[in-house]
């Protein structure tokens, strides 16, 4: 389940067309009403609705559709559904199949015991490629298929389905590293992007507008980093040969609607629109901005 909202970002408005709340509720109940997987409640507030769907795949193909139709919305963090059983909460399980290379087999074992995964059965043929089970909570997989994906180089498969129902395991961390956050208004500069490179990956490139309480990366440490992104290089009416230094710039990791839905932390929204996709912080205000902590 995710919260769908109003996007109340500061460039709110200026690139869609539908953008009130009474818009994107008519939205979600059209799309309700013909799309079993889909449904759709309010809450406690107007301007928010619970959107209940089958896996972020399902969500992420409703927002990409609503995006090209011209809709202008804000997402919450994803959730898996509990339900209570025998005046327990319980959470539920899959069952993971990876078929992996040998040489994989202990990097996928440790990626999926980090998200609280226990291995329940392997077996190995002996023709170079190994078959191991493991049973997951559901919010542990969300964003594990691109970790997935780069861990065994693309050459592991994974399938996954429903396994039941087990006691709530208690907070599971969500994502290692914190964000690189923008700490004022304005255009991302290639001299301050270049100067911040050796904290992380950047979402953006040169250029792009920024502002206050915008995610511009992903820092390389646990906790979140305000930087200034719009910072010029001070001139001065003497130039000597050398120097001035080569800006150079890694290519940014361009966020999809999926991605950023796998991203984001609870403290975390994803603002989309027709044009961008983009990834903030709930309050944007620095000052009034809650340290982000480890567990979920």
């Amino acid at each position: 389940k995710m919260r769908f909202g109003v996007n109340t970002s500061p460039f709110a408005g200026k690139e869609g067309r539908f953008l009130t709340s009474r818009q994107i509720r008519e939205r979600l109940l059209k799309e309700a009403r013909k799309n079993p997987a889909i449904r759709v409640e309010d809450t406690e507030t107007a301007d928010q609705f619970l959107v209940y769907g089958r896996g972020e795949l399902a969500l992420a193909i409703l927002v990409e559709t609503m995006r090209r139709e011209g809709y202008e919305l804000s997402l919450g963090n994803p959730e898996v559904v509990t339900r209570e059983v025998n005046g327990e909460l319980c959470e539920p399980v899959e069952l993971v199949v990876c078929d992996v290379p040998d040489s994989y087999v202990g990097t996928v074992t440790q990626r999926l015991g980090e998200r609280r995964g226990q291995m329940v059965r392997m077996s190995n043929p002996g023709f170079g490629r190994a078959r191991v089970e493991f049973e997951v909570p559901s919010r542990a997989l969300l964003g594990f298929r691109s970790e997935f994906l780069t861990s065994t180089r693309g050459l592991g498969l994974m399938h996954t389905e429903f396994h039941g129902w087990k006691p709530w395991g208690g907070p599971m961390l969500r994502r290692a590293n914190g964000a690189l956050v923008a700490d004022r208004p304005g255009e991302a500069t290639p001299y301050a992007l270049f100067h911040l490179q050796p904290r992380g990956e950047f979402f953006i490139g040169p250029a792009t507008p920024v502002y206050e309480g915008m995610i511009i990366g992903e820092h390389n440490r646990p906790n979140d980093s305000d930087v200034n992104v719009t910072r010029e290089k001070k001139l001065s009416n003497i130039r000597n040969h050398g120097k001035d230094e080569n800006v150079m710039l890694y290519p940014p990791k361009v966020l999809t609607v999926e991605t950023a839905m796998e991203w984001i932390d609870r403290d975390e929204i994803v603002e989309v629109t027709p044009g961008a996709v983009r990834v903030r912080k709930a309050m944007l205000a620095q000052s009034r901005r809650p340290r982000r902590d480890d567990p979920e």
